[in-house]
């Protein structure tokens, strides 16, 4: 089940809005034994509905699988001095450690 902050950004891109602040935005809140809500919202779109938030399932559950895999990908990745390094090397020897680290990252890690 999708996130309510993901179905949140999802709605709000649809109308137009490409950045939110949960801080001040949007408030979501989830009282004890019930589910997620939304609290306050100061955006200059109209609140959506429930049903609004329940079309965006869907998406909200692809769009947390994919975030899912590029933040499993860039924990696999080298710090950027090694990949650097890497790139410096493959170039003075003729080698291609970067490219086969970057393609094993990705192999390991597939979008979908």
């Amino acid at each position: 089940m999708a996130n309510i902050c993901t179905k949140i950004k999802l709605y709000a891109k649809s109308k137009g809005v490409n950045s939110i602040d949960f801080l001040t935005d949007v408030v979501v809140e989830q009282p004890a034994g019930e589910d997620s809500k939304i609290k306050t919202w100061n955006l200059s779109i109209d609140e959506p509905t429930a049903d609004q938030l329940n079309s965006f399932e869907s998406a909200g559950n692809t769009d947390e699988t994919l975030q899912a895999v590029l933040n499993k990908r860039a924990n696999e990745y080298l710090s950027w001095q090694q990949q650097m390094e890497m790139i410096y090397k493959d170039q003075k020897n003729g080698t291609t450690t970067f490219k086969d680290h970057c393609d094993k990252v990705r192999s390991d890690n597939p979008k979908g």
